[in-house]
This record gives C-alpha cells, structure tokens and sequence, in this order.
C-alpha cells in the first residue's frame, strides 16, 4: 500500500521560494529584449508591475523561510540542550 505523505511546513515553504524564483527569472526574461541593443528601453507598465510583483513575492517568501528555519533550528537548539 502506498503511502502518501503530507509536505512539511519547510518543504512547503521552501516550493514557496522557488516558484516565486521563478516568477522572477520569467518577469527578467520578459524585459530582457526590451533593453538589448535593438530594444526600445521602454518596458510596459504590465511587464514593470510584473517583475515588481514578483520580486516582492520572493522577498515575502524567502522572509516567512528564515522565520519558519529559526523557529525551527531555536525548536532543535532547545531541544539539545535538555
């Protein structure tokens, strides 16, 4: 019988991290042509609140995973030293 698992909360919060990575690597792909050598230099207001959108996000998410870690790590550090 298969048994499935329930993410833990780091694991949960570390996908957290990365798919907001993600939001910003494609945020950064969408305005790279506009800043090349043949672009225009004008970004749209769309692909500007886009990258600032998920900029903010990765800032949100990586906070709440140093917050959930230290939590955590204080949890082990306590528990050790019982």
């Amino acid at each position: 019988m298969l048994t499935v698992r329930k993410p833990t909360d780091e694991a949960l919060a570390l996908e957290r991290v990365v798919n907001a990575a993600h939001a910003v690597q494609a945020a950064l792909t969408a305005l790279k042509p506009r800043f090349a050598s043949d672009g225009d230099g004008q970004p749209s207001t769309l692909e500007l609140v886009a990258f600032e959108v998920s900029m903010q996000e990765l800032k949100d998410a990586r906070e709440a995973f140093d917050i959930l870690m230290s939590r955590t790590s204080g949890e082990n550090s306590t528990a050790t030293h019982l």
